[in-house]
């Protein structure tokens, strides 16, 4: 009854069967679930969990003797702390950018780019690139208002549009630091960070290729449609579709709420990954000054504040709106972000409540013997532990610290930047509900959790095995060692 394993199946069959079956709220489900996961668990475990991460004795006792209640609420509570803010700023960054017209504006400007046919190809790209140095949910937030208005425009080809934008920024995400998982994986694993970036970016730009002829097909036999929801009615879409261009923000303005947050986020990424010194960056102090603010609104909190300051003043300009209408938008704008904060959070508290049952040095003992070659075994650890606790960032860490001593070893037969993009790709296995990627995936792009197993998971389960096949096929024929 106390095993790890056996407790993960209790949770599966009380997320899934909750809203599947019983139609319960998605939050209400994940609350349960982690109820019932935090009950099965013995104090041992939560206390093992605890001194696994480097957690003094005392207090990982002192820890695991707290109450149901507080345990899930801390984990709930370390979710918000992560995204709280995130989500609520993005919510109305991109309320703000569909009714000032300013994501109109920017899907006209790229359909000059890429025409009508390929503007999917456009959305892709834009993600994977953009991801490199964003954190994912922040790339997903800021797109897929865009994604709404150019379905809108073009009158087709929504699940296309959406998948696109997810595609890219999750394989991003786990192959191109600095990109938190890589960054993390490249330090474990004694990878030189350029050849992880430059390894990371040619696989990752060979999957989402994979990911866009999934989509295609996906779209052509999936009847997906755009849909009204609180913070985009189609209406008020297709109204903003049908402005002509001289009633539409300037392009410099429609793009400063999305490009001031990506780049000065870009420029603190980029800092932090390759400085690692505590001396000054430059030896001019006026440099340097300019440099601690431009990191100071670098900070991805208040640089999604900044953009949503600047959306609010966008839309604020085009509407010549009274003070008492922009704080109603505001407050539209924020129940919306909201709701998807306390589904995201609780999956957070399910899958922190699966990680305190040792689930993931569960897999680590049941594979540790496993006689396969070492690639798609790190693949494999990965993907296991990724499906049963839903963190990637988890999954990531459980098969770095099993395999980093491998990677050490000098008759490996291939470079260990190679075992880096396995555990990448095994990251994009398998996304359900257990996973607060999920919720913000599903919620923004307003697919009901049925469309999105059916459509998003197998996407990137497709994607994280054509990484893996990838990688060995590179490793075979270029092994560089």
């Amino acid at each position: 009854m106390t095993d790890p394993i056996f407790i993960l199946l209790v949770g599966i069959v009380i997320v899934v069967g909750g809203i599947i079956g019983l139609k319960l709220h998605p939050f209400l489900a994940l609350l349960l679930a982690a109820v019932a996961v935090a009950l099965l668990t013995p104090t041992i475990a939560v206390e093992q969990f605890y001194l696994a991460k480097g957690t003094a004795a005392a207090e990982a006792l002192k820890l695991s003797h707290k109450s149901i209640g507080e345990r899930i609420g801390t984990e709930f509570g370390n979710t918000c702390a992560k995204i709280g803010i995130l989500i609520a700023m993005a919510a109305i960054i991109g309320k703000s950018m569909l009714d000032s017209g300013a994501a109109e504006r920017i899907i006209r400007a790229m359909l000059k780019v890429t025409g009508e046919k390929h503007s999917a190809i456009g959305f892709i790209l834009s993600s994977f690139f953009l991801t490199i140095p964003v954190f994912v949910d922040t790339v997903i937030f800021l797109m897929m208002p865009l994604a709404k208005a150019m379905s809108m425009r073009i009158g087709k080809n929504y699940l296309l549009l959406a998948l696109s934008v997810i595609a890219g920024g999750v394989m991003a995400n786990s192959f191109v630091p600095p990109s938190p998982g890589p960054l993390f994986l490249i330090g474990a694993l004694n990878v030189p960070i350029g050849l992880m970036m430059v390894c990371g970016t040619l696989l990752g730009l060979c999957t989402i290729t994979i990911g866009y002829f999934v989509a295609l097909w996906l779209n052509r036999n999936t009847t997906i449609t755009l849909r009204d929801s609180p913070d985009a009615r189609l209406e008020d879409i297709a109204a903003i579709a049908n402005k002509s261009d001289k009633d539409l923000p300037r392009l410099s303005l429609a793009l400063l709420p999305a490009v001031f947050p990506l780049v000065t986020i870009c420029i603190r990424s980029a800092v932090e990954a390759f400085h690692t010194s505590d001396g000054p960056l430059t030896s001019s102090g006026f440099l340097n000054g300019v440099m601690e603010v431009v990191l100071f609104f670098g900070d991805k909190n208040i640089a999604l504040f900044m953009g949503a300051v600047f959306a609010l003043l966008v839309l604020a300009y085009q509407k010549k709106s009274d003070k008492s209408a922009m704080t109603a938008f505001t407050q539209n704008a924020l129940m919306t972000g909201g709701g998807i904060i306390l589904i995201t959070a609780a999956g957070g508290a399910f899958g922190g409540m699966l990680q305190q049952t040792g689930i993931s040095g569960r897999i680590a003992d049941l594979t540790k013997d496993y006689q396969m070659a070492l690639i798609p075994l790190a693949f494999f650890i990965t993907a296991v532990v990724r499906t049963a606790q839903g963190s990637a960032t988890v999954a990531l860490i459980t098969a770095a610290g099993i395999l980093a001593g491998m990677a050490q070893n000098a008759n490996l037969g291939f470079h260990p930047v190679y075992l880096c993009l396995a555990i990448g790709a095994g990251a994009k296995l398998i996304p359900w509900m257990n996973d607060a990627g999920f919720w913000i995936m599903c919620k923004t792009s307003n697919l009901t959790e049925q469309e999105a197993m059916k459509t998003i998971a197998p996407m990137q389960t497709i994607m994280g095995l054509s990484g893996l096949v990838l990688t060995m096929i590179a490793a075979h024929f270029y092994p560089m060692v």
